[in-house]
């Protein structure tokens, strides 16, 4: 057994331990207390992880081939999903004037006007073309790569993901969502958000020396931010009442988790990049949807059920996921 395959064993016991405890904690406790974790995480424990393990990160190399791919992989998951969103909009229209085979029909699904709706097509859109790469992405590669990778999944997230999600992300759903009233306030979020800051700022000290017992304070204290941001996905996940649209959640899913990472995955291994580099990029493609695309999706009023359901059946198939990308990335 490869030291990456045990990595992956470790990986799931507290994977599953702690999202498993925020799933209980989530249905006990008042709601305001996930609140509460997630404000701590967001303004002071993600940032404060970030200057702790970019210290410890190796910027040599191609690093910046990380957003990049972040970009090439949002470009791409919006492609295919709208390429499938008119594939399955003219079979609709064709199969309302033909009679087709029973499989074809299956296949089609249900006929109605609000199966492809205007905001249904939006969650699509971004259930397709950004993934989790912070909360969940940041643990998976330190526990599967180890920190002197980090930076490729910070670059990754900061300068791909984030940007995407509240770029992007907020001009699709200002396009198809049924109010855009909220837009500039979602824009904004690019600019306020501590973990950018504390990017760029973590990237200008990273050099300055510093007492081994700060040192030790702060990889531990990172540490216990990962154990937290896992928690705080269970209790989110506990959260999430609906599990419909399964069929157009199951599409999106196989479009952002699995072709995604797929042709990019190749790709990349043919201009060169190739072992934990390789490795980092294909987990961060393969992360379930972003959290990010519930907030867009209830601001901007989205079919919030298909944005739910992704994210509850992504986070679950990671799990499935994760051992093939380590294969394939080894």
């Amino acid at each position: 057994m490869s030291a990456l395959e045990v990595n992956l064993l470790k990986l799931y016991v507290p994977l599953v331990a702690w999202v498993s405890l925020g799933l209980v904690l989530g249905y006990t406790l008042p709601q305001r207390i996930p609140l509460q974790l997630g404000k701590f995480l967001f303004w002071i424990g993600v940032p404060v992880s970030i200057l702790a393990f970019l210290r410890q990160a190796d910027l040599s190399g191609a690093v910046w081939v990380a957003p990049a791919a972040a970009w090439a992989a949002i470009a791409l998951g919006i492609l295919l999903a709208w390429l499938w969103i008119k594939c399955q909009t003219y079979l609709h229209q064709w199969h309302d004037r033909n009679a087709m085979p029973g499989w074809l029909s299956k296949f089609v699904g249900r006929s109605s006007p609000e199966f492809w709706s205007r905001p249904t097509q939006g969650s699509f859109l971004l259930s397709s073309m950004v993934g989790n790469t912070g909360y969940l992405g940041y643990p998976v590669t330190l526990a599967l790569v180890g920190p002197p990778y980090f930076a490729w999944a910070l670059f990754y997230d900061t300068l791909g993901s984030t940007l995407g999600a509240y770029g992007v992300g907020v001009a699709i759903a200002a396009r198809f969502g049924m109010s855009a009233q909220n837009h500039w306030r979602l824009l904004q979020a690019i600019v306020s958000n501590p973990a950018l800051w504390s990017f760029f700022i973590g990237l200008g000290f990273r050099r300055v020396p510093l007492p081994s017992a700060v040192e030790d304070g702060l990889r531990l204290f990172a540490w216990t931010v990962v154990a937290l941001s896992l928690l705080l996905l269970g209790m989110r996940l506990s959260q999430l009442t609906s599990l419909r649209s399964m069929q157009q959640a199951s599409v999106s899913l196989g479009i952002k988790m699995v072709l995604v990472p797929l042709l990019l995955g190749t790709g990349l291994a043919h201009i060169g990049i190739h072992g934990p580099p390789h490795l980092v990029i294909l987990l961060q493609m393969g992360m379930p949807p972003a959290f990010a695309t519930l907030v867009i999706a209830e601001a901007y009023n989205l079919d919030r059920e298909l944005t739910v359901t992704s994210l509850a059946l992504g986070t679950l198939g990671l799990l499935a996921m994760l051992p093939i990308w380590v294969w394939i990335g080894r």
